[in-house]
């Protein structure tokens, strides 16, 4: 068998596994994926709307109906990790990678899903490892105005 025609048979096995594998997305309609994405996150907000999803509805509607079908409607609404679990990946990997905004966001979810500040804190510590402490201190600065944010409309102090 030649090179080419190997090649097109692995690649003919490659896609019928990976239409086999994942039957359930290839099904899905738009508006499934959307569903599942807009519940899941009322689920980590509460019950709520997320605030910064609906800001980028009202300037750029496809990269927020991008967001709810994909990264909420098919990634976040996996049932291999539970919520708890993913908001404390998620909290991590953006502390690393330095993105506030995101960590922000992220640690508030895990806050709604029972998640403790000391936990929180815990995450911020190990990101001096892998990330430096520059990273961990922009995180530790965020947590502490998403504490502080969250107390304040709690009306308790630390």
């Amino acid at each position: 068998m030649s090179s080419t025609a190997m090649m097109a048979t692995a690649v003919i096995a490659a896609t019928i596994f990976a239409a086999e594998a994942m039957p359930a997305f290839a099904e899905q309609t738009t508006a499934e994926r959307r569903k599942r994405g807009e519940d899941t996150i009322r689920t980590l907000n509460s019950g709520g709307t997320q605030p910064t999803l609906e800001g980028l509805r009202r300037e750029f509607p496809f990269l927020a109906d991008a967001l709810t079908d994909y990264a909420l409607g098919d990634v976040w609404s996996r049932s291999e990790l539970d919520h708890r679990t993913r908001q404390l990946v998620a909290v991590a990997a953006f502390a690393a990678l330095g993105n506030q905004p995101f960590l922000k966001i992220h640690a508030g979810y895990a806050l709604n899903l029972g998640v403790s500040e000391a936990d929180l804190k815990e995450i911020v510590y190990l990101t001096t490892v892998p990330a430096g402490f520059p990273r961990a201190i922009a995180a530790a600065q965020t947590l502490i105005e998403l504490f502080n944010e969250r107390r304040g409309a709690a009306g308790r102090k630390p």
